[in-house]
């Protein structure tokens, strides 16, 4: 049995470099185009095996030409595949544009991993359950990440990147809920409850309030903060190295990964989020989402001082 299972989306992404993305209506001339693996799942996948997890993957690619564009990465970083299936019609695609701020626009297109549904997942409770950490996020069916959770004997890792609709009970076994200040807001909002502005503090407070055992805020190149339900200290700040950022494709995915791998190796949360953040800040460096992950924890830029 795996230590971390991630239940998951896979992608191949086609990544375009561009000066500026473009405005509503206009049309840009890229500077160049790659096809790249990733989807979240599979990203988060790969950071923890690389960093030295244990981890197997439950997700689905397609049977056109992108499936084999989308798990070499999985395969050279170790991943379990065996629960990942084969599905008629197309792999999962993510089109991603960065400018040369290397600030990323994303527009995904589930095709496989529409079919990791509940049942999909309960196909593979055994696995789930044995897992120490379970890391589910948004690019699946909803049924198919509260499915996981409910199967996990171990901590959930919530990463609702994209914000999708959980029932209480299952945000209620997030252990972290992660997410970034736009999810964050947007979890808020449909939730009906406030948006502090530029409070961070506030914004985990209110996140809590919604059920989860504990919550990871993440900032970009800010680091995170950190709330646990049962510890009175209140909110933690965790500094980001300042490092030069090229492309922050797959930074959140290289951080929850690094973040899994810390709390199955049983590192509380806030060491963990201090190990995570140098991941994420070391992914920033180079362009692409898994070619930028580091092997191993040699190479992370030492932390904020």
């Amino acid at each position: 049995m795996a230590s971390i299972v991630v239940v998951g989306s896979v992608n191949a992404d086609l990544v375009a470099r561009v000066p500026a993305h473009p405005a509503p209506g206009e049309t840009v001339l890229a500077d160049s185009m790659t096809v790249l693996p990733g989807g979240k799942g599979a990203n988060q996948a790969v950071v923890a095996a690389r960093l030295g997890g244990d981890v197997a993957l439950v997700g689905a690619v397609g049977t056109d030409a992108f499936a084999a564009a989308a798990v070499p990465g999985l395969r050279r970083a170790g991943v379990d595949l065996s629960a990942v299936a084969t599905v008629p019609g197309p792999t999962g695609v993510a089109m991603v544009s960065v400018d040369d701020d290397g600030e990323n626009v994303i527009v995904v297109v589930p095709g496989a991993n529409g079919s990791v549904d509940a049942a999909a997942v309960e196909r593979h409770a055994e696995l789930v359950a044995g897992a120490a950490v379970v890391v589910v996020q948004g690019e699946i069916p909803t049924t198919g990440t509260e499915a996981a959770a409910r199967a996990a004997t171990g901590r959930v890792l919530l990463n609702l990147a994209p914000v999708v609709p959980v029932v209480r009970e299952v945000l209620a076994l997030a252990d972290p809920l992660v997410v970034n200040a736009g999810e964050a807001w947007r979890l808020l909002t449909e939730a009906d409850r406030p948006v502090p502005e530029d409070e961070p503090f506030a914004v985990v407070e209110e996140l809590l309030d919604l059920g989860p055992r504990s919550v990871v805020l993440t900032l970009g190149g800010a680091g995170a903060v950190v709330l646990v339900g049962s510890d009175d200290g209140g909110p933690v700040v965790v500094p980001s190295p300042l490092v030069d950022v090229v492309d922050t494709t797959g930074a959140g995915d290289a951080f929850v990964g690094a973040l899994a791998w810390r709390l199955a190796e049983g590192d509380g949360l806030v060491a963990a989020v201090r190990t995570a953040v140098r991941v994420g800040a070391f992914s920033v460096t180079t362009p692409g989402a898994q070619p930028s992950f580091p092997i191993g924890d040699d190479e992370l830029p030492a932390a904020h001082r």
